[in-house]
């Protein structure tokens, strides 16, 4: 008895915990190939986890009735579980098409940080500027034909067509990756400031992409793509900025900042334990 007035008692949370449980669930059956049918260009697993993670967030959103550290404490906890839950149904679930339609969406954003890129050899001093260009010159071709195979992918999906996205998307991060190396060999203070930054602003959007292309590809892909991704995350770790990287994929997505700063690090955290 004292379970089922529990439940009366304490609404909120007892909605929260059968949300939790909704997605949990539905995490493991999408990582199991279970979907229950298609809804759309998903299945119903995916759909009931993101109905059950929207309404999560929400019920997170709400406000708290003091501000004590323990109500603010409370409250980046489910936040934190949040964003713990998210990889299980999106990242495991997705489909080829929702992966490729957010690279597309992606585009604005890296064209951006590559056009960053392009100009910023103006800033730096003489004798580091042709380094510079040396190191980033591939990344508007390499960006642009990521764009071009995303969109031929969404109009006509095919498995050759993703194998082409997993291809160029370890291109592009290995030239990223090469650049960021590159960009920390510069001895002048400034030069490498301004270098590393605009570096890292590409670096995050296509740690991003590659986390997507990742989650629709199978282990033997997923290894044949860290195989060919030689210089390591572990190499370009010390000169990735999480802060940084967390603003964007927010902004990017809608979301409060410690929710993306979370999802960054379990990104980072699969790359690495992928091979990449």
């Amino acid at each position: 008895m004292n379970s089922f007035s529990n439940i009366w008692n304490h609404p909120k949370t007892s909605v929260t915990g059968l949300l939790i449980a909704l997605v949990t669930i539905g995490g493991v059956l999408s990582q199991q190939g279970v979907t229950l049918g298609n809804a759309g260009s998903g299945t119903v697993v995916t759909l009931v986890c993101a109905v059950a993670t929207a309404l999560l967030g929400l019920l997170a959103r709400d406000p708290v009735e003091a501000s004590s550290p323990v109500a603010s404490a409370a409250k980046l906890g489910a936040w934190a579980l949040i964003a713990l839950l998210l990889p299980l149904p999106f990242l495991g679930g997705c489909s080829g098409s929702t992966v490729a339609q957010d690279i597309v969406n992606w585009t604005p954003s890296l064209e951006s940080a590559v056009a960053t890129v392009d100009s910023i050899a103006a800033l730096l001093a003489p004798e580091d500027a042709p380094v510079f260009t040396a190191a980033t010159i591939g990344f508007d071709a390499a960006s642009n034909l990521l764009d071009t195979q995303a969109k031929a992918y969404l109009a006509n999906p095919s498995a050759s067509l993703l194998a082409q996205l997993q291809t160029q998307i370890v291109v592009l991060q290995q030239q990223v990756n090469a650049a960021l190396l590159q960009s920390a060999k510069i001895v002048n203070p400034a030069s490498q400031q301004h270098a590393l930054a605009a570096v890292q602003a590409v670096a995050t959007i296509v740690t991003a992409l590659l986390a997507l292309v990742q989650s629709v590809s199978s282990k033997a892909a997923v290894a044949q793509m860290a195989a060919a991704s030689t210089i390591k995350l572990a190499s370009v770790r010390p000169y990735i900025n999480r802060n940084h990287a967390a603003v964007v994929v927010a902004a990017h997505y809608g979301e409060p900042v410690e929710v993306a700063r979370m999802q960054v690090a379990q990104a980072e955290v699969s790359e690495a334990q992928a091979g990449f």
